[in-house]
């Protein structure tokens, strides 16, 4: 941000209010080369960022200032603006997105407002620098980053309010103006945001230095004490939360100083190479190897120290490398490796980490730049700046996009191959996914999260036990795993172990209260162990936690039906239905209820609504066929029917009920087939036996259909119906004593069976059999 050259005479530059113009042009170019990410998906945490539905309310505000672990970090005011934001766009991801970009822009012509402010030269060529270089994608086309682009517009706005008062109040009157507190306020606001901002009065300090040459305790650091004082106490509660609620603890970060110190020197002069020649800019870059006996590792860290000293050698001269470096590091110095953060599990490096901090490098080059490069150069050099930045921003159109760029420029991303995993098992691409956790295994085997998505596509696919076996191991790696006691506690469910499947689901809880699909798959564990009313009780704690959660709804919805409560188990499904017009299960069972209400065209829009979300749903070709078939919808049902015989040839009572549909049709001889396929599939499938000797019969085959219905009899012989029928073939083949006996053995099955009595009469007269 400072020049190099300013003491050459110690005459400040003339200071020009930045034309509007040039800021509209800024806009501009920052909307085209974002443009590819505008209208993009979510990517890795965005779902942690955009309000979570347990915080959608004013009680879910009220959580996200005092329930420190209701988000992911305790960045309130950040959290607060997404959930306006929610209020105002919900889950569209361009609204999101766009802001960024406005954000970004807007921080950019602050910081040009700044520059001018301090006299520097280069004032737009600096803002077009931060606006357009590729080092800031990452921050600004990804929704979690707008924790960078928000807090840094409050962060640059509390700069230039403090500095507009220190040079207002230099005549020794009273620093403490209602200017002063206005940029305090936007100070802890931007901590707030990010607590990395907390670097700011020691940037102030550095600018002022920068200024005048020296610092006076009484007018320089004084009235920044308080600013201080909120910048450890924010640093405190960082690392504090950083340990407690997000994991950075464990072997990743039992760092030594040497070591920490050896990242740190590395760090710095990665980000300068990256903003000097930034190519080949990656997600997730490769995780250094860090070791105190390594020679060459010390390298780093000796570099940045002799730009330090030699800096410090010019800076009566010119303060301004000195000064800027300062900046760059100070600005740094969170993400450096002294403290723990999360991220250094995958990397030492992240390029929304310099986000702030390169501020002062390209104030530093625009000063430097100014009058010494022709303007068609910086044009030329802004411009292909913005080249990269549009293709850059392509990179973070989606995730899948993102990690495939990633995993192409680190091969070794154990990380991205996992996510890109999690992301196509979405899509349904299971067993591709299941081939990304694998792959991500062999390059980490003790990754707890890839062990938890890798049991869950094996669940998906229904191989249980080796569902099981990656659940357990992701539990050896990290016991206090929610997600894998939930999944572990789902495969057990599935394998009808509901003790301990219960007892999983309750250790999930434990860890993590607020887990709604933990309460439900509780709830359903214990609906199945018949404790109803416990069931109803997690059932319902699930929707306190996530008002929209269709699948509690439906699981509502299902319990009510079970128990014949048919108005409220409608209310419930429907509500699964409004919540996610995309959830399959909850359109069955809404389509079973309103059938048995006799709503039965509303059943069947529901059940073809399924078709079109799974056109191989069996569940719903099956009902649909059989609401086509009772409404006398015949070539309709024949239809649903054969699809699903494509679906699976093997299914007998497919079969068995096209067949009936068929001689509905007065198709016979079709009829005929299916049937006698039912009974090839399944021998002792007594209605196909049953229903073949009807149709036998009618084609005037006695002596057929008398064989169909003793098979009936040797698998159900107290099948009164089958005893009529033989009775009747009995009679009209002339055998009447076999038809009294048939008649007879009906009444005693069934004695209020219609017309028995009369035809139990008329055979006993036949065969010459009296009272």
């Amino acid at each position: 941000m400072l020049s190099v050259a300013e003491d050459k005479n110690n005459i400040p530059a003339v200071r020009h209010t930045p034309p509007v113009w040039l800021a509209l042009l800024l806009f501009a170019a920052v909307l085209v080369a974002y443009w590819p990410s505008i209208r993009g998906g979510m990517l890795w945490d965005d779902d942690a960022h955009i309000t979570r539905p347990a915080l959608q309310s004013v009680q879910g505000l009220w959580r996200i200032w005092f329930d420190i672990g209701a988000t992911q970090q305790y960045y309130p005011l950040l959290h607060s603006a997404f959930w306006l934001e929610h209020h105002f766009w919900g889950d569209s991801t361009t609204g999101y997105r766009l802001l960024n970009v406005v954000l970004h822009a807007t921080a950019s012509c602050l910081f040009a407002l700044i520059l001018s402010q301090l006299s520097i030269r280069g004032v737009w060529l600096g803002a077009f620098l931060f606006a357009l270089h590729p080092v800031g994608v990452e921050s600004v086309a990804w929704i979690s980053e707008q924790k960078n682009t928000l807090s840094t517009v409050f962060y640059l706005l509390a700069m230039l309010l403090y500095l507009q008062n220190d040079e207002e109040t230099n005549s020794g009157s009273s620093r403490l103006t209602q200017k002063y507190f206005i940029a305090m306020s936007l100070f802890v606001a931007a901590i707030l945001t990010k607590s990395v901002t907390a670097t700011l009065p020691a940037a102030l300090l550095v600018i002022v230095w920068w200024s005048r040459g020296k610092l006076s305790w009484e007018r320089d650091v004084v009235p920044l004490a308080p600013w201080f004082a909120v910048s450890i106490g924010a640093g405190l509660v960082t690392a504090w939360v950083e340990r407690r609620y997000i994991g950075a603890m464990g072997s990743d970060f039992s760092l030594s100083l040497i070591e920490r110190c050896l990242i740190a020197g590395r760090a710095i002069i990665f980000y300068l190479g990256k903003l000097l020649w930034p190519l080949n800019l990656i997600f997730i870059y490769p995780k250094w190897t860090v070791s105190a006996r390594v020679w060459w590792q010390y390298l780093y860290p000796t570099a940045v120290i002799a730009l330090m000293v030699s800096a410090w050698l010019v800076r009566r001269r010119a303060r301004g490398p000195l000064a800027a470096l300062l900046l760059f590091t100070g600005s740094l110095f969170p993400a450096l490796g002294f403290f723990n953060v999360y991220p250094f599990v995958y990397s030492f490096v992240a390029d929304h980490f310099q986000y702030l901090a390169s501020l002062a490098f390209f104030g530093w080059i625009a000063a430097v730049a100014h009058g010494r490069w022709q303007t068609p150069i910086v044009i030329a050099a802004i411009g292909v700046l913005g080249t990269l930045t549009w293709f850059q921003s392509a990179m973070y159109r989606n995730s899948e996009t993102l990690y495939r760029a990633t995993i192409v420029r680190n091969p070794d991303c154990w990380m991205a191959y996992n996510n890109l995993g999690f992301v196509i098992s979405g899509e349904g691409r299971v067993s591709e996914a299941g081939a990304l956790y694998q792959q991500a295994l062999k390059i980490k085997p003790d990754y707890a999260e890839a062990h938890n998505n890798l049991g869950a596509a094996f669940y998906s696919e229904g191989r249980i036990p080796d569902a099981i076996e990656h659940f357990e191991y992701a539990l050896h790696v990290r016991p206090t795993y929610p997600d894998a006691l939930n999944n572990l506690g789902n495969a057990l469910l599935s394998a009808n172990r509901l003790q301990e499947a219960m007892t999983h689901f309750e250790q999930a809880l434990r860890l993590k209260p607020d887990y709604a699909e933990a309460k439900l798959n509780l709830g359903t564990a214990l609906y199945k162990a018949n404790r109803v009313s416990q069931a109803v009780t997690n059932f319902t704690e699930a929707i306190r936690l996530n008002p929209n959660y269709a699948e509690a709804y439906d699981a509502l919805g299902v319990v009510s039906y079970s128990s014949g409560q048919l108005a409220d188990a409608k209310t419930q499904f429907e509500k699964a239905v409004r919540l996610k017009p995309n959830y399959v299960p909850a359109r069955r069972d809404l389509a079973e209820a309103l059938w048995e209400s006799g709503q039965p065209d509303e059943a069947i829009s529901q059940l073809e609504a399924v078709l079109r979300l799974s056109p191989q749903d069996a569940e719903a070709l099956t009902g649909l066929a059989k609401l086509y078939s009772a409404r006398g919808r015949f070539p309709e049902a024949a239809s649903r029917y054969e699809e699903l015989l494509r679906l699976n040839p093997n299914d007998a009572t497919a079969h068995h009920e096209l067949a009936l549909v068929l001689e509905s049709l007065k198709r016979p001889q079709d009829a005929f087939a299916h049937f006698q396929e039912a009974i090839r599939l399944r021998p002792d499938y007594a209605d196909a036996h049953y229903n073949l000797g009807l149709l036998l019969v009618s084609a005037g085959r006695r002596s057929d259909a008398i064989t169909e219905f003793k098979t009936v009899l040797r698998y159900n012989p107290n099948h009164a119906e089958t005893h009529d029928a033989l009775g009747a073939v009995l009679y009209e083949s002339g055998r009447f004593a076999e038809a009294v006996a048939e008649f007879t053995e009906t009444l005693r099955i069934k004695p209020d069976l219609a017309g028995v009595r009369d035809n139990l009469e008329l055979a006993r007269r036949a065969a010459g059999i009296t009272r």
